[in-house]
């Protein structure tokens, strides 16, 4: 899975946001995933039909789809750079019946200590990486600590 990117449950821990340098709004207001697809418009279906998440018609039917609040990690590599996505949810278990239950292929959960991890396959075969995170989640730090 590449190409990855923090999407966050509604779970709220104690969080810590970086400092504003600015005493007004931040100068970027969100983020831009970008899926490659051998099959987009399945995909588009998908993550419209069986997510549920809203969208909007760019033109020419592009959708590009709301996403739920989100939060970025930079980890450490030594291999060349890259990116991924992860959506997230409070409960795997529930989230994987329910994706079951619409005949979605999901991988197998594994504990990595910092969540619970699956995938789930994309009409088009690729995978789509999905957790349940144990650790605390940054998407609604409020008081401008680390």
């Amino acid at each position: 899975m590449h190409g990855w990117l923090y999407v966050m449950s509604r779970r709220v821990g104690r969080v810590a946001r970086a400092p504003n340098p600015c005493d007004h709004e931040p100068m970027i207001n969100g983020a831009h995933v970008i899926l490659y697809s051998r099959d987009a418009v399945a995909d588009r279906a998908f993550i419209r039909d069986v997510l549920g998440f809203a969208g909007v018609d760019a033109g020419g039917g592009w959708l590009i789809f709301a996403l739920p609040p989100a939060e970025v990690a930079v980890h450490p590599s030594t291999e060349r750079p890259s990116h991924e996505l992860y959506l997230m949810c409070d409960d795997i278990q529930g989230t994987l019946a329910q994706l079951r239950d619409k005949g979605v292929t999901v991988g197998p959960v594994t504990d990595q200590g910092w969540g619970l991890l699956t995938a789930v396959t994309l009409p088009s075969g690729a995978q789509l990486g999905l957790y349940e995170p144990r650790h605390t989640v940054a998407h609604s730090a409020t008081d401008g600590s680390v």
